[in-house]
């Protein structure tokens, strides 16, 4: 039996039932959006479903980005207006004293133009989209906005100081919106506070522009796996190589195809990958093809879709993968487990196992009718538990609330929170 808190017979209630007080058709609500990045990954492409949504429920969108890129173009097509505007960003090569101190100064010397822009947008609403831009939360409340801050970040394994420090700024949000359930409970381990003002609402994941082709019947050699994420440590490209390797000396005429790029300053750990692959003698069978506008075609050449990651608070690639109707195999980690269930939509590996990987592999691969009959009913899941049309009027339905609360005099930084707008991340049942 499905769970979904919301309206009732456990349909979320949507935008339509919301109203602002004193708002007419003349007076559009404002929204400003700001983001960390202009690329069109997991995070970029949530920034992306949520300015269309709220555009589709009828809000003046502004959306401010660090620097330009694809996404700005595909933000303007959706009908935001969109400004670069370079903004402090939290990365973990910062987190040392000699770091911090280089924030600061970023700090005091982006401070005045993001007041500014804050000033000639006048926004209702402030939608902070990951956590990596602490700084516009205690800017959008010292110019009395209501804010909401999209979180997708489960910083599990850091100390803990640091997991304070990245979760504080939370405090002077109004309302968080978790994209796993996973990443609302690492904050809410170190700061409870902000439990009950965070609902869960996972991300909507567009699927390929024309239904999938089935997977194909018959496994002819070669087998194509394919990885679409970036290069880097979190998401396991190092252990799909060893394990493509692994499965080549078991006799699985395998190949793998890396669909993404290299986060800056991690390119070492690019070198890193092509030099195992050098060593594992697989380095003819790894494809790089670098950042794709789209992952669909890369999906429907492949057989077998990975995605080992190490971390990962949601797993938009695991969704993708449904949605191209192909077998997934994905690490046991945080969001992933709340994505696929092995034997039912998937198969898991344990993460960082390249050979837990390879063995997960065989056993789609050993039983591809099963696994072909999984990647259907996965698509059909993931069409109705990530469609993009259930995320956007859920989180319209949020982003009114929010708005409305404030036009009531309800100030949700450190006083109690009404309940939960929608928390339409309940999956289906384990």
């Amino acid at each position: 039996m499905r769970r979904s808190a919301g309206g009732a017979g456990g349909v979320p209630p949507r935008c339509r039932d919301i109203t602002l007080p004193g708002v007419t058709p003349a007076r559009k609500p404002r929204v400003l959006i700001v983001h960390p990045s202009a690329e069109l990954y997991g995070s970029d492409r949530v920034a992306l479903e949520s300015a269309r949504a709220l555009v589709a429920d009828g809000w003046a969108v502004h959306a401010s980005l660090t620097a330009d890129g694809p996404l700005a173009g595909l933000l303007r097509d959706a009908g935001a207006e969109v400004s670069v505007l370079p903004a402090p960003v939290l990365r973990k090569a910062l987190m040392s004293p000699t770091g911090l101190v280089r924030f600061a100064a970023d700090v005091l010397r982006r401070a005045p133009g993001m007041l500014g822009l804050l000033r000639r947008t006048r926004p209702d609403l402030v939608y902070v989209s990951t956590v990596t831009s602490p700084l516009w939360l205690p800017l959008a409340r010292l110019r009395r906005r209501r804010v909401v801050v999209h979180l997708h970040e489960a910083e599990a394994d850091v100390p803990k100081v640091v997991r304070v420090g990245l979760a504080a700024p939370l405090l002077l949000a109004h309302r968080i919106v978790a994209n796993s359930a996973v990443s609302r409970d690492v904050v809410a381990a170190d700061l409870p506070r902000l439990r009950r003002r965070t609902d869960v609402v996972y991300n909507g994941v567009p699927g390929p522009p024309a239904p999938p082709a089935p997977a194909r019947e018959v496994l002819e050699p070669p087998v194509r796996l394919v990885l679409a994420g970036r290069v880097s440590p979190r998401k396991g490209t190092d252990v799909a190589v060893s394990a493509l390797a692994e499965l080549r000396r078991r006799g699985v005429a395998a190949e793998l195809d890396l669909v993404g790029g290299v986060f800056p300053g991690y390119e070492w750990f690019e070198r890193d990958v092509a030099d195992l692959a050098e060593r594992e003698g697989v380095a003819d069978h790894v494809h790089r093809h670098g950042v794709l506008p789209q992952v669909w075609d890369a999906l429907a050449a492949a057989d077998v879709a990975l995605v080992p990651s190490r971390v990962e608070p949601f797993g938009n690639a695991a969704v993708e993968a449904m949605l191209a109707e192909r077998p997934v195999v994905a690490g046991r980690t945080q969001g992933l487990v709340e994505i696929v269930r092995p034997g039912e939509n998937g198969a898991l590996a344990e993460p960082g196992d390249a050979t837990s990987l390879a063995d997960a592999v065989q056993g789609v691969l050993d039983d591809w009718p099963a696994a072909r009959a999984r990647a259907r009913r996965a698509r059909a899941e993931a069409e109705e538990w990530y469609s993009p049309a259930r995320y956007r009027a859920d989180l319209a339905v949020l982003a009114r609330a929010v708005v409305d609360q404030g036009r009531r005099g309800r100030d949700g930084a450190g006083a109690p929170e009404a309940p939960a707008v929608t928390r339409s991340a309940d999956p289906p049942p384990v």
